[in-house]
């Protein structure tokens, strides 16, 4: 427990400070006239387009807690979607606080509230990410074949730093899944000849547990709903850069095409560091230099973005954890008879 403590911290320290020289990177050829006006850039955006762009994020997470709810239904559950949109919410706060965190945390919060198996809601996480990453490859084809003059260079340049910071040669590769085929193998064996076994059994009905969850999508009835929603989900996220384009004087002439772009890249950069610091506002400068933005107006959008979605989820997580805690405080009474 405390190794793993110990290691969640490092993690975070590393990422922080892996956000904040990407920040110094992305800053160190400014004057202190440019930084100051990076700052005003950000301060006196109309702030009556921003608080419409947070709606939009809002509405595309509580999309993602009905699609979510739907991966419950063939499983026999049926949870309430105020409960899974506000640990959808919580899920996001805790992802800025340590990498992660907010997996694990939003199918406690569930589990705890709605008394669905923890196995199972693992198994539609894992299966959410899954399709999240499917439609992120589909992004960026979209983004390449549109593009592919203009930032199939910058692609290749995003590629290649990511693949040399995971270290993830052919044949790191190619021994990683040997060594997973193997212990899989081993595994099969070994439950095999233990079945016998009171935790072996808990293991196995603990993995069954995660298997049907992640295999939920499949016994979806309405599917082309659930296609809908993702696809909206998306949509949602393009729509809330473009009219972040709106919000900045310099910067209204820019349409769908770069906001397509910037969503490609800045996913990235969102899983690159800590709560993405550092790493999304570089990589939306130099995104929007590729369409002849100067860097400072660049440099001021990536913050004006990254800002929004901080501070708003630090606002609407905290809440989150309260309204959760108090609505749902008489359920738990009753199902365990202690007083909250």
């Amino acid at each position: 427990m405390l190794k793993k403590s110990l290691f969640s911290i490092f993690q975070f320290i590393l990422f922080l400070s892996l956000g904040i020289f990407l920040i110094w990177l992305s800053t160190r050829s400014f004057s202190g006239a440019e930084i100051l006006r990076v700052k005003n850039l950000v301060f006196t955006a109309d702030w009556k387009l921003i608080i419409p762009c947070m709606g939009i994020l809002v509405l595309s997470h509580y999309i993602r807690a009905i699609r979510w709810k739907m991966m419950f239904l063939p499983l026999g559950y049926a949870p309430k979607t105020r409960n899974v949109f506000l640990a959808v919410i919580a899920g996001f706060f805790f992802n800025l606080l340590f990498p992660r965190l907010g997996e694990v945390m939003k199918c406690t919060l569930l589990s705890r509230d709605e008394k669905i198996p923890i196995d199972r809601l693992i198994g539609t996480m894992v299966a959410e990410r899954v399709i999240d990453v499917i439609c992120l490859l589909l992004v960026i084809v979209l983004t390449i074949i549109t593009q592919m003059e203009l930032v199939g260079g910058y692609a290749q340049e995003i590629w290649n730093a990511i693949t040399e910071k995971l270290s993830l040669s052919t044949s790191k590769l190619i021994l990683a899944l040997f060594l997973i085929i193997f212990a899989l193998s081993l595994a099969f064996i070994f439950f095999r000849k233990s079945s016998s076994s009171r935790l072996i059994k808990k293991i196995r009905d603990l993995l069954t547990g995660v298997m049907q969850g992640l295999l939920s999508v499949a016994n979806i009835k309405r599917k082309n709903i659930f296609i809908f929603h993702t696809v909206l989900i998306w949509s949602l996220y393009l729509l809330s850069i473009r009219v972040g384009f709106l919000a900045m004087q310099d910067l209204v002439h820019l349409g769908w095409v770069p906001s397509l772009t910037i969503l490609t890249f800045g996913s990235f950069a969102m899983i690159a560091t800590q709560g993405g610091i550092g790493a999304y506002q570089l990589i939306v400068q130099k995104t929007l230099l590729l369409y002849g933005v100067n860097e400072v107006t660049s440099l001021a959008f990536g913050w004006l973005l990254w800002s929004v979605q901080t501070v708003m989820m630090f606002i609407l997580g905290p809440v989150s954890l309260i309204i959760l805690f108090f609505s749902n405080r008489k359920k738990r009474k009753e199902n365990s008879g202690i007083v909250f």
